[in-house]
């Protein structure tokens, strides 16, 4: 039996090289629509870029994705190494931002006495704050009202005995506990976690609050993780480390609204896609699925793959297979079904696979990578602007062809090569996914000296532009998997329908945040032998009770400044 799957992207931010920030932090230092007509934002982001560690373009892969968060205020961005600053450069922006990434990095002269002297308002991360607090020539605490303390970290040095001595993990926000990932390496006695955390305190109550505060569990402390002193606002770590649906970083994103300045009413929308819409699709189970979401009047959206492949002949007896769009019986009948009952389409991929290689699993439509070798964590051979746009150009003509006009890209598995990203908005007005982002647009000269990362993100709201020009619509919940590994092993742990409503209760919590997730109809197959029906209806129910209201992904409501 055939079964296509999604690599699952719910505890983690979706990574597939090594060394992606959505798994790997930095080391530890050692010592809803808008009421206001206001203009868009103009934003500054400066980022550490030192030179001759293998942390080098951290800044850089943090700056980007700090990036496109602005790019749901339609933010005009300029991303700046912070060595580069000029003096005054703060007065030509609403906002700036510093990147703290690199522990020590030497900051200029010059940005340490614009930020004491400008009324713009500036958010500084995590490191180096103590270049100004600590200078008498400042002012600091005098100014702001604030005291930096000290950095703080693990409790203890972790070992297999005490494998989680514990450290300032928790940001408590809007009546949930939000998270920082931890976790030990025990057999090589390193941590995979981002535990520094700069400590700030209240000097002057008159001129600086506590906004957002994060504890200690095993110490029952809490400090403040984000303070502000007028238009000086710090954060005391990079919440872009290790992200996931519960993480610190939705935190972020909802303070990011009352740092902007943006007036956004509160805004709760959810959004339903069935995945990987094939050849081989379930009639019936696309229609049971059609059929109760249309009982509900509830809109969804349905990820076509328009041209089928099996070129080893998997799941044919060994005889290479390919079915054509004008020849899939099974996916004309099952979407046009779908689109009868309000469904829309989004273009998944062209053949959701890659030549005639497994890449990594079976070289079957669905299952693997297409536009990105994820055996050797690099682009594909042919990868090129030109030959991307033809694959995306075939797909679109097929899906014309009967009558079907996608309106969104989403890349198989979500991963694709940077010039991909690129080209995609050039036929796709957006695209409907998670999104990896690379520190270079060459990856395939990733290498030691290179230095570069690739980090996955997860979106909570709409980004009307990112780092490729792309107008991202959000999935941020996940999707439900069951462990069948005795049947495919690739299909190998659980994540259920209370884990997707538990996530969409912490996106809730940010004002204009959209609860998007989506589901394999294959669950539905009755030799599986799990209750994928009953769960889906569960998370649409749970999703519902929670205030959402569900759109269709066309009509979500864009960004605004």
């Amino acid at each position: 039996m055939k079964h296509l799957r999604k690599f699952f992207l719910g505890l983690l931010a979706c990574a597939a090289l090594a060394g992606m920030l959505g798994l790997v932090g930095a080391p530890a230092a050692q010592a809803q629509t808008t009421t206001t007509t206001t203009p868009p934002p103009r934003a500054l982001v400066l980022y550490d870029a030192p030179s001759g560690t293998q942390w080098d373009k951290l800044g850089l892969a943090y700056a980007i994705m700090l990036r496109n968060l602005l790019g749901h205020f339609q933010a005009q961005v300029d991303l700046v190494p912070v060595q580069q600053y000029t003096a005054g450069t703060v007065e030509k922006y609403s906002a700036t931002f510093y990147m703290g990434s690199a522990y020590d990095n030497p900051l200029p002269a010059t940005l340490l006495a614009d930020v004491s002297g400008t009324t713009k308002t500036v958010v500084w991360f995590k490191y180096n704050v103590w270049q100004l607090a600590w200078n008498p020539t400042y002012s600091f605490t005098a100014r702001t009202g604030l005291e930096f303390v000290d950095l703080l970290g693990m409790n203890a040095q972790p070992s297999s005995a005490n494998p989680n001595p514990g450290f300032y993990d928790t940001v408590k926000y809007k009546g949930l506990d939000f998270v920082k990932y931890y976790q030990y390496d025990a057999g090589r006695n390193v941590i995979n976690a981002d535990p520094d955390l700069g400590h700030v305190q209240i000097a002057d109550a008159a001129k600086a609050q506590q906004v957002v505060g994060i504890t200690n569990p095993k110490l029952a402390r809490t400090v403040p993780y984000i303070t502000r002193s007028g238009n000086f606002w710090y954060v005391a770590d990079l919440p872009f480390s290790f992200i996931g649906p519960r993480d610190r970083y939705l935190v972020l994103c909802d303070v990011l609204h009352d740092m902007l300045g943006s007036r956004h009413e509160t805004y709760h929308k959810a959004m339903v896609r069935l995945e990987d819409v094939g050849a081989l699709v379930s009639v019936q189970s696309m229609k049971t699925l059609s059929d109760y979401l249309s009982s509900k009047a509830i809109p969804f959206s349905v990820a076509v793959i328009p041209r089928y492949r099996d070129p080893l002949g998997v799941y044919n007896g060994g005889v290479a297979q390919e079915i054509p769009l004008s020849q899939a019986t099974n996916l004309r009948t099952a979407v046009n079904y779908a689109r009868g009952r309000g469904a829309e389409l989004v273009m998944h991929g062209f053949s959701h696979q890659y030549g005639n290689m497994r890449n990594p699993h079976t070289g079957v439509s669905g299952d693997d990578f297409e536009f990105w070798n994820i055996v050797d964590n690099k682009p594909v051979q042919e990868d090129s602007t030109a030959w991307v746009l033809g694959r995306l150009n075939n797909g679109l003509s097929d899906m014309g062809a009967v009558g079907w006009k996608p309106i969104a890209w989403e890349a198989p598995h979500y991963e694709q090569s940077p010039l991909a990203s690129r080209a995609a908005p050039q036929l796709f007005p957006k695209t409907y996914q998670r999104v990896v982002y690379f520190t270079s647009d060459r990856p395939d000269l990733f290498a030691a000296q290179n230095r570069d990362f690739a980090v996955g993100q997860i979106f909570p709201y709409a980004v009307g532009t990112d780092h490729y020009g792309q107008y991202v619509i959000p999935e941020s919940l996940g999707n439900i998997e069951y462990d069948i590994h005795t049947i495919d092993p690739t299909s190998n742990f659980n994540y259920t329908a209370d884990d997707i409503i538990l996530n969409a209760k912490y996106v809730k919590t940010i004002r204009d945040g959209a609860a998007s997730f989506f589901f394999h109809p294959f669950w539905l197959e009755p030799e599986l032998g799990v209750p994928g029906l009953a769960d889906f209806q569960k998370t649409i129910t749970g999703i519902t009770a929670l205030g959402f209201t569900w759109v269709a992904p066309s009509q979500l409501r864009g960004p605004a400044p």
